[in-house]
């Protein structure tokens, strides 16, 4: 059950607005991201927030890989952007390829400021 656990918080996204408020954009996106970064997307789900009084309603996406999953929540209303991206490695390393996923929707976010996190998880078993 060895992984690997990118995590990033995005600040000051400079992105196209609907990035941020329009579920199924940026899932679609998401599963684009997802192939071209070399992983196998087997399910997928959206969710909007309704708007209050201090701005448009944030979105979930999720990928569910079948190496482990994909995450991302806006909130529009600060221009920010959490992203999970956790790969197991259970039969290949495909570390590279969350690396990659995370790198394309940093680009597509254009945040002016990221924290960035790497968590290796679990243990190599022979």
């Amino acid at each position: 059950m060895q992984g690997l656990h990118l995590t990033a918080d995005l600040s000051q996204c400079q992105c196209e607005f609907a990035w941020l408020t329009d579920a199924a954009h940026l899932l679609e996106r998401c599963v684009k991201e997802v192939s071209a970064a070399g992983l196998q997307p087997v399910n997928q789900l959206a969710h909007t927030f309704p708007a209050a009084e201090h701005g448009p309603g944030g979105v979930t996406a999720t990928v569910l890989l079948a190496e482990s999953h994909l995450c991302v929540h806006t909130w529009p209303e600060q221009a920010g952007v959490t992203v999970d991206v956790y790969v197991c490695n259970f039969g290949a390393d495909h570390s590279d390829k969350a690396h990659a996923l995370m790198n394309a929707l940093l680009a597509l976010f254009e945040p002016a400021q990221v924290s960035r996190q790497a968590l290796q998880r679990g243990a190599v078993i022979n």
